[in-house]
């Protein structure tokens, strides 16, 4: 008898690496019942092993129910396409975890993975946040090993977090070359120069912030000609001053390789992430501050001082850094040692740069990020992490 099942996991780390769990959960395809749930808090690890972590736990159940179909669904999009064997594992620390998972699809006869939308993955999501939270200080863990495998010995499991690049401290001299992310603001729109909040709306670059893009993009050109892409929000006022980045770094590519070489050499690709789309704002889009003092006075108090809180129909920070540390986790996998370019908005790319200096949740009410603004941060294999520029706007006019 053919028994289908929907297999729903996550994982995420506060951090990145930091206190880390997984959820998953199992589902009967036609009644949507959910027949398991499972979650662990897995001390310190990374979101890629907490990730890897839950999917697991969620092919574990499944055979443990007995199923021969399965469909795995995960947000992570690192996870689906390493599993479905699209892309290379590259980061030798997730390649034991990859082949924990692909030990237990021998159980069944026929694995789909499919990619879906965080919104769509919110039961798994919200088993992972339970376990995050019981990984906090002090909270007992198993120092970031995914679940064991049924009747595996200790030793067997290849489920310990693999002895991959761990942080450092500080700062450390690096031995090999690193991913480096160049990180790019959108140029001005009309909020942008009336101070409003543009959040998700679709925006366009105003005339202003269409001479900025021109103008930053030959910056970056400047600065990375050899782009091996470059990444933007879905929004237009970003993906506008994608293109223009991408076409001025193609110019320089063929400029340099010269007339020959230069006639088959292309542009960058550009590529449109959704999880770098600006942070759901709510109602107070399109509304400047002043106006959401006097209208929303204790949500606004809440919104600036934990990362908890989000605007009334919006998105908290916190919500915003779990995608936001998905995509820099995805490109450091896939551009190991490589320039990229992330153009995205203000608070998406303060993530970044929060994440990268270490800093507490009052370091993205303090950092300004300028339209078309560019920071530096290198990312090695060894861990080290290194930021370069942090806003740097002196190619703009004044």
């Amino acid at each position: 008898m053919t028994v289908r099942v929907v297999v729903e996991a996550d994982g995420g780390a506060r951090g990145n690496p930091g206190p880390a769990g997984w959820g998953a959960l199992v589902r009967d395809p036609a009644s949507g019942e959910v027949l398991v749930e499972r979650s662990e808090a897995i001390g310190t690890a990374t979101n890629n092993v907490a990730e890897y972590g839950g999917l697991i736990a969620g092919l574990q159940a499944a055979a443990d129910l007995g199923a021969s179909e399965v469909e795995v669904r995960m947000d992570s999009k690192l996870v689906i396409e390493q599993m479905a064997g699209r892309w290379k594992i590259r980061h030798p620390g997730l390649r034991p975890l990859a082949a924990q998972a692909a030990a237990l699809l021998h159980r069944f006869d026929r694995v789909s993975w499919q990619w879906v939308p965080r919104e769509r993955n919110r039961d798994a999501d919200r088993l992972a946040n339970q376990a995050m939270d019981a990984a906090g200080p002090g909270a007992a863990g198993n120092g970031g090993a995914p679940p064991k495998s049924a009747g595996g010995s200790a030793g067997a499991v290849a489920g310990r977090p693999p002895a991959g690049p761990r942080p450092r401290g500080g700062w450390e001299p690096p031995g090999g070359p690193p991913t480096r992310l160049v990180l790019v603001r959108h140029g001005a729109t009309e909020r942008t120069e009336q101070r409003r909040y543009a959040g998700r709306a679709d925006i366009p670059l105003s005339p202003a912030g269409e001479e900025q893009a021109e103008v930053v993009a030959r910056r970056v050109a400047q600065l990375v000609p050899e782009l091996a892409a470059v990444v933007t929000s879905p929004l237009s006022r970003c993906t506008a001053t994608a293109a223009a980045i991408a076409a001025a770094a193609g110019a320089v590519a063929r400029a340099a390789a010269g007339a020959k070489a230069g006639a088959e050499a292309g542009d960058p690709p550009v590529v449109v992430e959704p999880d770098l789309v600006e942070c759901d704002l709510g109602q107070w889009e399109g509304r400047t501050f002043d106006e959401i003092r006097a209208r929303w006075p204790e949500q606004l108090d809440a919104w600036l001082t934990t990362a908890t809180a989000a605007p009334p129909g919006g998105e908290s920070l916190q919500q915003l850094a779990k995608r936001v540390r998905r995509v820099g986790a995805s490109l450091r996998e896939a551009y190991p040692d490589l320039p990229v370019v992330v153009v995205s908005h203000v608070w998406p790319l303060k993530v970044m740069l929060r994440d990268a200096l270490a800093a507490g949740d009052a370091f993205l009410h303090r950092l300004v990020l300028s339209p078309a603004g560019i920071s530096l941060v290198d990312s090695y294999p060894e861990g080290v992490v290194a930021v370069r520029t942090v806003n740097d706007t002196s190619h703009l006019p004044r």
